[in-house]
Order: structure tokens, then C-alpha cells, then sequence
């Protein structure tokens, strides 16, 4: 069986389940760990059998929870490695300073290495090595036979320790694993093929992706400011369409975004319109998806019956019960999940 399961859509966090024969991918991690076990369990979904994460981009609303949620569960993400990179910057802490500051540092340094060392030793160290090094007395006659017990048992028992991942406050950047992918080169994870392509949005590389499991694709396009003819490929011949319906441009201009937020949104690399997204639907879309999934919907310049009119005048007629059924993503519930 394959399911389409949407956990939440829009500014606040972005999480989808995909699942296809043994295999269940988590599209984004957006949600809190706590918040996406909780709408799983709500949407029938159990979060032990994820098999991994992938990540369109490293935007927070969309991998927010991640590095939780991929600990607690010890699976797999799949980044582009420019997302993974751009996460990793995000995550670690930097400390700017003065040249000023630069030298006292310096100088601290140097006095804490200096006084580490007793007066005199120092010097009476390396006469010791002087004369070792005249005589070979320095160095044993086997070197292995020369091991402390009492370290070797130290070093058995700090083992383990070492073995253990570091805590979230050691190293936020530390996950199971990581696996890179490229845009326009397809992967599969288990028993789902994954096809990912490059949209246009202001992060490092981001993607959107085409799922086929058992003979059933689904196209997810989110976060494109406008929609390329790469894209426009892309979302042909699907059964399932997630497509972005961000603002209307009416309230958007009229919101209370500061200029130049607004000026992003309506960008080539910001989000789609109710208006551009209706543009696809009528003229370059071939309606042969059995669900088209409005998404993505923007809290402060957007309503779900602007979406929705939008999207249907643009499909004229050709949405019923058995194909181009519209949906609607919501970020304060998951969408009950669609099976195939």
C-alpha cells in the first residue's frame, strides 16, 4: 500500500510521512520531535517504523525538530550538500571578537600553557632528553612490552565512552547519519524511489521531489517563487500533486510583513501564489492527478476559501471524486492520509 500522509503545511513547520511497500519517508522535520510523534499517532502513523528523512532545504520551518527527532529514532537523513552545509553553519555557535580581544587571548594561552609546566622542570626535561637521546637509554627495548596496566585499563574503560554519540549540546550538528543527494539524480530509499529537482527559493540548494512506490508517483513542490520548466516537467503524469498556494497578493501587499519581507515573498526565489500557482493548474498542468493538495497556505496573507476558489476556477470543472480531488494542507492539523 502506498500513503500520503501531510502532518502540517506552512510557516510554522513542515512535516509529511511517505510510504510505499516496507518503507516510510519523513518529508521535513518542521515539528517539534514531541509534536510530530503526537499528529503521527493522530494520523496513524507510528513514528518507530520511519526509515529516514529527507530535506528539501534548511529553511527552520522545515528542519526545525530534525536533529531530535533523527537522534531519538537513529535513522538516516538525506540531505543536498549544500543543505547540509547551510544546516550545519546555522547550528554552530560563532563567537566574533576585536583584534584586541584576539591577543588577550593569545596571551592567556600562553600563560596557561607556561604555567602548566613547574619552574626548572622544564629545563631539567630536556636535559634528560639530551642525554637519552646521547645514550638510547630513552627508548625501551620493545615497545610494546613497555604498557602500564593501570592505563591500559583506563583506556578499556573510556572506550565505550567514546564510542557513545555526543549530547545536543556537545555537538547540535551530530546526527546517525547522513546521506547527500544531487538534484536531477534519482535515489531510492527501501522500497520508494526518489527523484529530486531544483526549485527556485533563497537557500543553499533546495529541492523538490517526485515519490513512485508501487506504481504510484507523488510530486511535492513547495517553496518556489516562481515555477521553472524543469518544475513544470516534473509535476506531469503523477497521481498525487502537492503544490504550493502561499499568499494572495492582495493581502499580501496589504499585510503586515515590513517591505522588504514582502518584497522576498513576491520574489523569483520566494514563495507562489494563489494567482501563479492557479497560472500552472490551468495551462501547464495535464490533470491527471487523482489528488491535488494545496500547501504551504500563509497564516497572515492567506484564506483557505481564497486558495481553494483560485485553484478550482483554475481547474474548470475537472476536480471530482475520482480525479483532481482538491485538498488542503493546514498547519495546525494533519490531513487524513491518502491511500492507494
Amino acid at each position: 500500500m502506498v500513503r500520503f500522509t501531510v502532518l502540517a503545511s506552512g510557516s510554522k513547520g513542515n512535516s509529511t510521512v511517505v510510504s510505499g511497500g516496507r518503507t516510510r519517508i519523513l518529508v521535513d522535520c518542521g515539528l517539534s520531535c514531541r509534536e510530530l510523534f503526537r499528529r503521527m499517532k493522530l494520523a496513524g502513523e507510528e513514528p518507530e517504523t520511519l526509515d529516514a528523512i529527507v530535506i528539501t532545504h534548511e529553511h527552520m520551518d522545515h528542519i526545525n525538530g530534525l536533529a531530535v527527532t533523527a537522534r531519538k529514532l537513529g535513522i538516516p537523513v538525506y540531505f543536498t550538500e549544500g543543505a547540509h552545509r547551510a544546516w550545519m553553519r546555522w547550528l554552530t555557535p560563532r563567537r566574533q571578537m576585536t583584534y584586541a580581544q584576539w591577543l588577550e587571548e593569545c596571551r592567556k594561552q600562553a600563560a596557561e600553557r607556561q604555567a602548566e609546566v613547574p619552574s626548572g622542570e622544564s629545563l631539567s626535561l630536556g636535559r634528560q632528553a639530551e642525554s637519552d637521546a646521547a645514550t638510547g637509554e630513552g627508548e625501551p627495548e620493545d615497545p610494546g612490552a613497555e604498557i602500564d596496566p593501570v592505563v591500559e585499563s583506563l583506556e578499556q574503560a573510556a572506550e565505550p565512552l567514546s564510542n557513545r554519540p555526543p549530547s545536543r549540546k556537545q555537538d547540535p550538528t551530530w546526527l546517525p547519519s547522513v546521506e547527500y543527494f544531487e538534484a536531477g539524480q534519482p535515489f531510492e530509499i527501501g522500497d520508494i524511489a526518489v527523484s529530486p529537482f531544483t526549485i527556485p527559493h533563497d537557500a543553499a540548494d533546495p529541492v523538490g521531489f517526485v515519490f513512485r512506490a508501487e506504481g504510484v508517483r507523488m510530486a511535492f513542490a513547495t517553496d518556489l517563487g516562481y515555477i521553472p520548466p524543469n518544475v513544470k516537467a516534473q509535476l506531469q503524469n503523477v497521481d498525487l500533486l502537492l503544490l504550493e498556494s502561499n499568499h494572495d497578493l492582495e493581502m499580501l501587499r496589504d499585510g503586515p510583513y515590513p517591505w522588504a519581507v514582502k518584497q522576498r515573498v513576491l520574489s523569483r526565489v520566494g514563495h507562489l501564489s494563489n494567482e501563479a500557482a492557479a497560472e500552472f493548474l490551468e495551462n501547464s498542468y495535464d490533470g491527471q492527478a487523482a489528488y491535488v493538495i494545496l500547501a504551504h497556505l500563509s497564516e497572515s496573507n492567506n484564506l483557505p476559501e481564497l486558495a481553494r476558489v483560485t485553484a478550482e476556477r483554475a481547474l474548470d470543472g475537472r476536480a471530482s471524486l475520482l480525479a483532481n480531488r482538491l485538498l488542503l494542507a493546514s498547519q495546525q492539523d494533519p490531513l487524513s492520509g491518502i491511500n492507494f
